[in-house]
């Protein structure tokens, strides 16, 4: 007689893997658990390592569901933990309070100590090249209350026995506090992370996170000394205008850098816009043109480029003429108001209106005349002999436009200038400037992807900075692993001359990660009285498996 559809299901589970297979994949591959064991220290009768919830709370970030940090727990229910993160791992294990203690521990070892051991060792074995590196800074705006709980903390760690941990003395804890806000939200406040990537694949290699005032130019110099001492570094560091100061190109040193001048600085004003048509090159990179100068800003030598974007130029003078007939409307307005304004004595009069013109950029005042009023003490038209008890004045003119103001915005719209200490054209050309600088969009998509609502970044649940400062961290190691995926996708593809569907069903060698993560939705591991099986890995999600090496494939049973 056969066996009951109940007989037939007993011993049979079935889990959900989707594309967390991938991420674990790389992380493996990184060796990424064995670093933060080896950094933060392991205990005998601990069921998670302090790399193992690092593995999760990674796996958690990259989810892509609508599944933040604070249901941590909730999230593994129904995932195969064992299969991804250990032996004996249960979801049970991912709790809050687990979390919470790691999240402590982290802070308390150093979380750019620990962020920049982990990118060292994965630099390595990714082989990611580091010719150029890129430093850019964000705020994360987050809110509520955070203050320090110190005294929580300690407890904790009484009660866990966690005391025995070195704590670096650099770690103080960062400030969650209202700064310049780059989300264009200063009513909330914030905290600040700064990293350099590599212009290889966009590789976070790293990562400091930061009080929400602290001002870039004050420390961008220290970040990149502090990188220089962790990694062997000969290249050329690359940064926004935030560096170029003359303390800051001083504290520079022997260090190669490409930087944007600020147009506040009096030789950038002039320079931009004092340029020969014979001077202009057009750039290889389409829509772009290029001059070269040289300069000894702050005593040291170097090179500028002055770049004009085509499209920038267009965009710019529409701004500038839209700025113009703004400025005229508002100019009027305030003219007439001044116009019936009465004044004690003519330089009073004076003092205002000149006032008012300075005021302007596009617009002054001419043809200003002085008018008096006489007042009388008796009511009444007054004779010619009575003499006035006092007189008042009052002002009027014509509005007329700066033209040559106007004129030499509209030179400049769509210019801006790239400085280098490399003064060597063979060893970098002007051109190479421009293109290296325009890899600075690596650290924006960066911060785009920490800063997307379907990234955790939400969870800055925790109301302690310590813990705060921990979970930027994570998201700084969310990145690193899902460009180091992208990477690897991308370099096999090209490699074979293959590609994969993109979400229009065009064959494409330069996937995003997260198209691919969506593409293996779906996919499950199913135990039958203890034997693994995959389902719905179809041939197509295989192909890309295998691509990423066995560390992605052993969680798909791929062999």
């Amino acid at each position: 007689m056969g066996k009951t559809m109940k007989e037939s299901q007993v011993g049979m589970k079935i889990l959900n893997i989707d594309h967390l297979g991938i991420v674990a994949g790389i992380i493996d591959e990184m060796e990424l658990v064995e670093e933060v064991n080896k950094i933060v220290g392991i205990k005998i009768k601990e069921t998670l390592t302090p790399g193992q919830v690092i593995k999760a709370m990674i796996l958690n970030g990259l989810g892509f569901l609508s599944a933040p940090l604070y249901l941590f727990g909730e999230f593994f229910v129904g995932k195969s933990t064992e299969h991804l993160i250990g032996e004996g791992v249960l979801a049970s294990h991912l709790n809050d309070d687990k979390l919470g203690r790691e999240l402590d521990k982290y802070h308390q070892v150093g979380t750019t100590k620990i962020f920049t051991a982990v990118a060292i060792k994965a630099a390595h074995k990714f082989q990611v090249e580091m010719d150029s590196i890129h430093l850019d800074g964000t705020s994360m705006s987050v809110e509520g209350e955070y203050k320090k709980e110190i005294e929580e903390i300690e407890e904790t760690k009484q009660e866990t026995g966690e005391n025995k941990i070195e704590i670096e003395p650099e770690m103080k804890a960062i400030e969650i506090v209202h700064g310049y806000s780059r989300d264009k939200r200063p009513d909330l406040k914030q905290f600040i992370i700064d990293m350099i990537v590599t212009g290889d694949g966009d590789i976070p290699l790293y990562l400091k996170v930061d009080s929400g005032n602290v001002d870039d130019k004050s420390v961008f110099v220290e970040r990149l000394k502090e990188f220089k001492k962790q990694w062997t570094f000969e290249g050329i560091s690359v940064a926004d205008s935030a560096l170029y100061t003359a303390e800051n190109l001083a504290a520079m040193g022997e260090l190669k850098w490409i930087t944007r001048v600020p147009l506040s600085i009096k030789e950038a004003k002039n320079k931009i816009v004092d340029i020969k048509e014979s001077e202009w090159k057009d750039s290889q990179i389409s829509g772009y043109k290029i001059a070269a100068k040289e300069s000894e800003y702050a005593d040291i030598k170097q090179r500028w480029i002055i770049v004009e974007s085509e499209l920038r130029k267009k965009s710019s003078i529409q701004q500038v003429e839209k700025q113009v007939k703004k400025q005229e409307s508002k100019v009027k307005a305030l003219l007439n108001k001044l116009s019936r304004q009465e004044f004690a004595c003519q330089a009073d009069a004076k003092i205002a209106i000149e006032k008012l013109s300075k005021s302007w950029k596009y617009h002054q005042i001419k043809e200003i005349e002085y008018l008096e009023k006489p007042e009388y003490k008796t009511a009444g038209r007054p004779s010619k002999l009575t003499e006035p008890s006092q007189i008042k004045y009052q002002v009027k003119g014509q509005i007329e436009t700066r033209k040559e103001v106007i004129e030499a915005e509209k030179i400049k719209a769509g210019r801006f200038i790239l400085a280098t200490n490399i003064l060597d054209k063979n060893e970098l050309s002007d051109e190479q400037v421009l293109e290296e600088y325009k890899a600075q969009q690596s650290n924006e998509r960066g911060f785009r992807f920490l800063k997307d609502p379907l990234f955790f970044t939400s969870s800055v649940f925790v109301k302690t900075p310590e813990r705060v400062e921990s979970i930027a961290m994570i998201m700084g190691l969310c990145l690193l692993v899902y460009n180091l995926a992208q990477r690897k996708l991308r370099q096999e593809l090209a490699k074979f001359d293959d590609g994969i569907r993109n979400q229009v069903n065009k064959i494409t060698n330069k996937p995003t990660m997260r198209w691919v993560f969506q593409m293996f939705q779906a996919v499950h591991l199913v135990i039958i009285n203890g034997q693994k099986q995959m389902s719905n890995l179809t041939e197509e999600r295989e192909k890309i498996v295998r691509y990423l090496g066995r560390s992605c494939s052993k969680y798909y049973l791929i062999i």
